[in-house]
């Protein structure tokens, strides 16, 4: 008994690791030197390959790393028919090195994620999404942890922690989307809460829009809170969102968002940067045009 029960657990272990799925790829290497230059090279292969860059980010702080972000029509399409948060899906981001090193994110990690029980009717989609960036970039190995199919179709970092859609999400309601569209462009146009656009994605006839943000204060700007959590090398997972549904101005939960992005860092890491999700939220509620008082909610 002992030697089919030992058996059992070994095939259930490999089965879990053979679903396991890293939210970044590496792809091709190009020439290094400089951080700008192999961000414009990637920019190229993109381009080539189909894609629409709408923006780089070079966080402060954080020398020799960068993120290009671009879009795909018919990924749009199938995002902006789930709706809803969702709309964080909108685009695709490519981790850049100075020395030339190239991951992008990895489209069933991040839309499995982002369509939850939808996935299933779009899997074709985020399939063509998958083998289009690997045409155009590279298909090396998964980097920056795991988590498995079942784990991301409804995820959370921990029991009692926010999921997608949780409430806490929600920051600022309007009455109209275009009214919520022009509070949150004039804000990031204006840097408030020493902010500033990376990117949009605006969805007009599906009332979605979805804006890349930069966090630049000091000890919590990006630069310096990654590299705190030491997951520079997972740099595609900035920069951080805010985005609206219909009337609502909306931004994930740090405890979802950053999980989501470095699932390979432990508990240990996340109080180094304990009071970071609720920085994030106050800033994006002065993003969103409330201010919001920051509470004594931690990774705890």
């Amino acid at each position: 008994m002992s030697i089919r029960w030992i058996a059992a657990w070994l095939m259930l272990s490999l089965s879990g690791s053979v679903w396991a799925i890293a939210p970044y790829i590496q792809g091709d290497s190009v020439a290094g030197g400089n951080v700008q230059a192999a961000a414009t090279a990637v920019e190229g292969k993109l381009k080539k390959g189909g894609f629409k860059v709408i923006g780089k980010y070079f966080p402060k702080g954080l020398a020799g790393y960068g993120v290009v972000i671009a879009t795909d029509s018919d990924m749009l399409d199938a995002v902006g028919s789930i709706g809803g948060p969702a709309i964080m899906g909108a685009t695709v981001r490519v981790g850049v090195k100075a020395d030339g090193s190239v991951a992008y994110t990895n489209p069933e990690y991040w839309y499995r994620a982002y369509f939850r029980k939808s996935f299933a009717k779009k899997e074709e989609a985020v399939k063509g999404l998958q083998g289009r960036l690997q045409e155009a970039l590279g298909a090396g190995k998964g980097q920056g942890g795991e988590e498995t199919a079942a784990s991301l179709s409804n995820y959370r970092y921990m029991v009692g922690m926010e999921r997608l859609d949780s409430s806490k999400n929600e920051l600022n309601q309007f009455g109209t989307f275009a009214e919520a569209l022009k509070a949150v462009r004039e804000n990031l146009a204006k840097g408030v809460g020493k902010t500033s656009k990376i990117y949009e994605v605006v969805m007009s006839d599906r009332k979605l829009a979805v804006f890349g943000v930069a966090m630049n204060d000091g000890e919590n700007s990006d630069g310096e809170w990654l590299k705190r959590i030491d997951m520079q090398n997972s740099v595609a997972g900035l920069p951080y969102e805010i985005y609206i549904v219909d009337k609502e101005v909306g931004s994930p939960h740090g405890r979802f968002r950053i999980a989501l992005a470095f699932p390979d860092v432990g508990m240990g890491q996340f109080m180094r940067i304990s009071s970071l999700p609720n920085v994030i939220m106050d800033t994006m509620g002065v993003v969103a045009g409330v201010q919001k008082s920051s509470s004594e909610e931690s990774w705890q």
